[in-house]
C-alpha cells in the first residue's frame, strides 16, 4: 500500500530534462558584413556564446563602415531582422557618416542612440545584456534607459575613451571633455560587470570603481591555424606587410614616406582615410619600392599574409589602453612583428618573443631595426615558434569559457 500511495502522488519533475535557454543580447556599433577588428571581435564573441548555449541577439546600425555609406542592400529601411549563424540581428537606422566634422560624427552617433530607445520601447529585452564601448554616447544610452535590478548590464570597453581622445588630439580638456568624462564614469558605475580588452583598461575602471567586478578579455582571434611552410629566403629583399585601416591614427602614409627602402619591399593592403594619398604617393614616386594591395576579405588575407616575412603594427601615437588585435591574429598566422606603437603591445610582444619593439614615430630607429635584421631569421623555425605560442597563451576557447563562468 505505501509503495502504490507514494506512486500516486507523485509528480515527475521534468526540470532536468527540459533544455534551459539562455538569453543574451550584445548591442554594438560594428557587425559584419562591417570588415575590420571591432566588427570581427563582436561576430566571434556572439558565435562563442551561441556555441556556449547561449540565444544571442544583437543590436547594430545599418552596415555603412569605414565608407561611411550605407551597404546595398540595406538602404531605404528603417530596421531590418535576419538571422545568421543561428544569431538574430536586428539592424537599426543611423545617420551614416565617416566625415572628420565633429558635428556630423555627433550627429550619427545621436542618431543610433535614437534608434535604440526606439527598439527597447518597443521590445522585451533578455536579463543580460553586452554593451560595446565606445562610442560612449551609444554606451550611455544603453546604461542609462535598460539599467534595471534584474537585468545584467555587462560593458565590454575596447578603448578608453576620452583618454584615447586627448592623446590622438581629437579632444582638449574643456567644458566638452570634462561632461565625456562623467559619461565615462557613469557608464562604469551602472555596469555590473566591465570586460577591459587590456590590463591598462582594467587599472584605469579599478582606479575609479575600486570594487567593480571585471574581466580581461582580449581581442583573441577564432580561426583555425593554417600550416606554415618554408620560404626561400636567399638573395632578396624582405617583405614586409601592412594589413588594416588606412587611418590617421595608423601613419601608413607617414611611413611609407620615412621607410628606407635598401632592404625592404611594403605591402600594403586596407582601405580608408589616407587610401587616395598612398595611391598618389605610388604612382608618382616608382621608385619607392611599394605594393599596395587594396581591400581584400579576411579569409584571402590570411591566406596571402602567409606569403610574407615580417608585418609592421604602427600607431602614431601611444593610446593607453589600446592593445591592437592584430598582434594575436599575426601570432596564430605565425608572422614576425615589427611593432611600432608603444603601451602595452610592447610588453606582449617581448613577453612572448614575437619580433621587434620600435618606440612610436622613431622613424630613424625603425630603418636601423630593419636593417638589423637578417632575412634567414625570419625562417620557419622562428614562424612556427611564434604560432605555437600564440595557440597557447592567445587561446579564444579556453577565453570565452572563463567568461561565461562569470555572466
Amino acid at each position: 500500500m505505501g509503495r502504490t500511495s507514494g506512486y500516486k502522488n507523485y509528480r515527475p519533475s521534468y526540470r532536468n530534462l527540459r533544455i534551459i535557454v539562455k538569453e543574451i543580447l550584445i548591442i554594438t556599433n560594428y557587425f559584419p558584413p562591417e570588415t575590420g577588428a571591432a566588427s570581427n571581435r563582436i561576430f566571434h564573441l556572439a558565435e562563442g556564446l551561441q556555441e556556449q548555449n547561449y540565444k544571442v541577439s544583437v543590436i547594430t546600425p545599418l552596415p555603412n563602415y569605414p565608407k561611411g555609406k550605407i551597404f546595398e542592400g540595406y538602404k531605404g529601411v528603417f530596421k531590418k531582422t535576419t538571422t545568421e549563424h543561428h544569431i538574430t540581428i536586428h539592424r537599426l537606422w543611423i545617420y551614416a557618416s565617416n566625415s572628420k566634422n565633429k558635428l556630423k560624427r555627433l550627429i550619427a552617433m545621436l542618431s543610433y542612440s535614437f534608434s535604440l530607445i526606439w527598439f527597447f520601447m518597443w521590445n522585451k529585452l533578455p536579463e543580460k545584456v553586452i554593451v560595446q564601448s565606445p562610442p560612449l554616447l551609444v554606451a550611455f544610452t544603453c546604461m542609462f534607459f535598460i539599467r534595471n535590478k534584474k537585468r545584467k548590464l555587462i560593458l565590454n570597453v575596447s578603448d578608453l575613451w576620452p583618454i584615447a581622445g586627448l592623446e590622438l588630439g581629437a579632444f582638449k580638456k574643456n567644458f566638452s571633455y570634462k561632461l565625456l568624462e562623467r559619461i565615462e564614469r557613469f557608464n562604469y558605475k551602472k555596469a555590473d560587470l566591465v570586460l577591459g580588452q587590456s590590463e591598462e583598461i582594467l587599472t584605469h575602471i579599478k582606479s575609479l570603481f575600486s570594487k567593480k567586478d571585471t574581466f580581461l578579455y582580449r581581442n583573441f582571434p577564432d580561426f583555425n591555424p593554417p600550416i606554415l611552410e618554408e620560404q626561400a629566403t636567399e638573395n632578396r629583399k624582405i617583405k614586409m606587410v601592412y594589413a588594416g585601416l588606412l587611418g590617421i591614427a595608423q601613419g601608413i602614409y607617414k611611413l611609407c614616406t620615412e621607410l628606407d627602402y635598401k632592404n625592404v619591399q611594403f605591402h600594403i593592403y586596407g582601405a580608408g582615410a589616407e587610401k587616395e594619398k598612398i595611391e598618389d604617393l605610388v604612382t608618382k614616386n616608382p621608385e619607392l619600392d611599394i605594393v599596395y594591395h587594396g581591400e581584400i576579405a579576411r579569409t584571402e588575407l590570411h591566406e596571402a599574409l602567409l606569403k610574407y616575412d615580417l608585418t609592421v603594427i604602427p600607431l602614431l601615437n601611444r593610446i593607453y589602453g589600446s592593445v591592437p588585435s592584430k598582434i594575436f591574429e599575426y601570432g596564430k598566422l605565425g608572422l614576425p612583428m615589427l611593432y611600432f606603437g608603444g603601451g602595452e603591445g610592447e610588453n606582449i610582444i617581448e613577453t612572448y618573443n614575437l619580433g621587434w619593439v620600435v618606440p612610436p614615430t622613431n622613424y630613424k630607429a625603425l630603418n636601423l631595426q630593419l636593417s638589423k635584421i637578417e632575412i634567414n631569421k625570419l625562417n620557419h623555425q622562428f614562424r612556427s615558434q611564434i604560432q605555437k605560442t600564440a595557440l597557447q597563451n592567445f587561446n579564444f576557447e579556453k577565453q570565452l569559457i572563463a567568461l561565461v563562468k562569470m555572466l
